[in-house]
């Protein structure tokens, strides 16, 4: 299956991160806090103690990439802080990232059409 039809995993550290750290970093906390594996496709979130800052990193295949977001006048909603990650769709992770309440985000469901025969 085209890596474009696949469904995009996103996961949000929800304790805030040391911002210091960077690619390695924050792989290395991916595979001890998370218990994933950060060379897997899937887009880790990480929030800092500030709510204002968020950095991604994902593996693109070819190497992990890392995107830091400062909000400048407003501040992320973020998930409660506790250990562990939660597990955000497209359309959450969208709002998340446009600084809006991606609580308030639900996607569509829809059925797979039926096969004619």
């Amino acid at each position: 299956m085209p890596r474009s039809h696949r469904l995009l995993r996103i996961l949000v550290a929800t304790k805030p991160v040391d911002f210091r750290k960077g690619h390695d970093g924050l792989a290395a906390l991916v595979q001890s806090a998370l218990a994933e594996n950060p060379f897997t496709g899937t887009v880790f979130v990480f929030r800092a103690k500030r709510a204002d800052r968020m950095k991604i990193l994902f593996w693109d295949g070819s190497g992990l990439v890392m995107a830091y977001k400062r909000l400048e006048e407003s501040t992320f909603t973020w998930p409660a802080v506790r250990d562990g990650a939660m597990t955000l769709n497209r359309a959450q992770f969208e709002a998340l990232f446009a600084g809006l309440d991606w609580r308030r985000v639900r996607s569509l469901e829809v059925r797979r059409p039926a096969v004619a025969e």
